[in-house]
Formats: C-alpha cells, sequence, structure tokens
C-alpha cells in the first residue's frame, strides 16, 4: 500500500517541484476523505498542484472556476422538465465526479460558496427534494487568492470548518524555480501525466486508514490542544470538536502513509497547524496587533505538554 501511495506522490512531483510535503498533505486529507484548502499568491502552483494529484488517480476530475456570476446550480445541478416523457431530467453539476477542483473559490458569492456544504459533509447532492450520491472517492480541493485582494469574498466560517486542512504553497527555492524553467521551456509535464493507481486503492487505503491505532494519550494530547484554542485570549473562537476529530483522522492516514499501524505524538504536532489554524478565529484586537491564527496552534504545541512512550 505506501509504494502505491508514495507513486502517487513520486507522480505529482513531475509537475510541481519543491513541494512534496504539500502534495503528502492532499494524499493525508483525500486518505481519510477530506477536503483541503490551498490559500496563497497567485502564480505559486496551487491549481497545478490539485490537477497533478487528480491526474494520479485513474477517476473523474471537474473544474469550477469561479466567478462572481456562478450559481449554485452550475455546481450541484438542477432539474428541467421533458415535454417528451413527461418527467424532470436531472441535468449534473460540476460537483459529479471524484476529483472537483474549486478553483479561486472565494470569488463567488457566499450563497454559491455554500452550495458545496452538503456535497462536502455528506458525499451527496440533493436538487429539487431528489438526493444524488457523489462518487468514490470524493474530494474537493480548494484554490483561493489572499482575502485583501480585489474581487474575493471570505469564506463562510461553518465553510472553512469543512476543510480538513489549509495549506500554502509558498514561493520555491531558487534550484527549483530554476528546474521549473528548464522543465516547461519545451513541454506542459501536466498534460503528459498519466494515471499510477486507480480509485479502488484509494477506497481501500480509506478504510485501512480507520485500524490505525491511536492510543488514549494521543486522543487527550489531541484534546487539550484544542482546549488551549478556546481559552486563549488571542481567539474569539477555538478549534471546535470537528476540528479536534480531523486532526486524529489526518494524523491516521499520515501514519499509514508512513508504513505504520500506529499514531505518533509527532503526527498530531506536525499536522496541527495546516489542520487546526484556519479553525481559530482571531478577536479583533488581536488581529490588530498581528496575531495570527498559525501563532495561536504554534503557542498551544509549545505549552501543551506531548505523551511519552508507557513503560
Amino acid at each position: 500500500m505506501q509504494e502505491k501511495l508514495r507513486a502517487v506522490i513520486d507522480n505529482v512531483e513531475k509537475v510541481i517541484y519543491g513541494k512534496r510535503q504539500a502534495a503528502e498533505f492532499l494524499l493525508t486529507a483525500l486518505l481519510c476523505r477530506g477536503h483541503v484548502l490551498i490559500e496563497d499568491v497567485p502564480g505559486v502552483g496551487k491549481t497545478s498542484l490539485v490537477a497533478s494529484l487528480a491526474k494520479s488517480v485513474d477517476c473523474s476530475f471537474k473544474r469550477i472556476q469561479f466567478t462572481p456570476d456562478l450559481m449554485p446550480s452550475d455546481i450541484t445541478g438542477f432539474t428541467v422538465y421533458n415535454q417528451k416523457t413527461g418527467d424532470f431530467d436531472f441535468h449534473r453539476g460540476q460537483v459529479m465526479a471524484s476529483f472537483v477542483l474549486a478553483d479561486e473559490i472565494n470569488r463567488a458569492s457566499p450563497k454559491t460558496q455554500s452550495a458545496l456544504l452538503e456535497a462536502m459533509e455528506e458525499s451527496q447532492v440533493t436538487v429539487d427534494g431528489v438526493t444524488h450520491t457523489l462518487p468514490e472517492p470524493f474530494m474537493v480541493m480548494a484554490t483561493q487568492n489572499p482575502i485583501e485582494y480585489v474581487g474575493t469574498y471570505p469564506l463562510p466560517e461553518a465553510q472553512i470548518d469543512r476543510f480538513l486542512m489549509r495549506i500554502e504553497m509558498g514561493y520555491p527555492d531558487k534550484r527549483h524555480e530554476t528546474a521549473i524553467l528548464k522543465n516547461y521551456q519545451s513541454a506542459e509535464p501536466l498534460k503528459d501525466l498519466k494515471p499510477v493507481i486507480d480509485g479502488s486503492v484509494i477506497t481501500a487505503a480509506q478504510k485501512q486508514v480507520r485500524s490505525v491505532y491511536v492510543d488514549e494519550l494521543i486522543h487527550n494530547y489531541i484534546v487539550n490542544l484544542a482546549a488551549f484554542t478556546r481559552r486563549n485570549e488571542s481567539a474569539a473562537l477555538g478549534v471546535s470538536p470537528r476540528g479536534s476529530l480531523a486532526l486524529c483522522r489526518a494524523a491516521q492516514a499520515w501514519a499509514l502513509y508512513n508504513d505504520r499501524m500506529y499514531v505518533l505524538p509527532d503526527d498530531v504536532k506536525l499536522l496541527a497547524e495546516p489542520v487546526l489554524a484556519h479553525r481559530v478565529i482571531l478577536r479583533q484586537d488581536a488581529r490588530l496587533s498581528q496575531v495570527t491564527p498559525q501563532s495561536v496552534i504554534q503557542q498551544a504545541l509549545k505549552n501543551v505538554p506531548a505523551p511519552v512512550a508507557r513503560l
């Protein structure tokens, strides 16, 4: 299993250079049936990272370009009366795929953004009272530009909390940026990318994730980290129980990816920031003081003692 999962990451690295951990975080979210929000400035490879992961798995893939005039029905689908048959025909929306790229999600209105909520939470969409099940595996990978950019809308807190992880890409270092120039000069690596596994491997791994052992000490550690954020003076809203569960599931998936059937405290530490930071809502005065959600999580990791091995 581990070899097959690592083959996916190796395949992604044919397109994205120097961002292996970001790709591994995406795969980790996929393994625990989660969704990912990738936020960074334009041009650092957010869309290419998502597309390369989707192309590495032999499943259906749809890209939705979020714009101010995008309607909820464009995402979920709609029904039309058929005069010949006398029935209502369902026209599938763009979300009806295994991998859905919600590109620049914060350029659409909050109403349109919220059309993804049911799909992300329950892997289904309901149109005109009829429920349609989404394929397996199913994953939403959304990209967004920082909210300071013109023409963006902040995501509702309820939708942000549905994302298992929030990832920042960052600029590549000089060595990898030079490799990008060299390899993209005469080719388009993304167009030439081929699948290396099929969807059945992912669904099998998703089932196996649940059997990864998590000690009670690890459970307590995760709960204590979440509790620290709730009583932090900079936070208006701390990490919810959904966030605690997300961190536990992500740690299980990370352990499986690293060929272990048990979770270590280091797994929790590594994943705490991408899984928890976007769930922390800061007080207004804290934001003015340049406090960030990431710094709140780092404070939690520094102040909450990690469990040690039982003798």
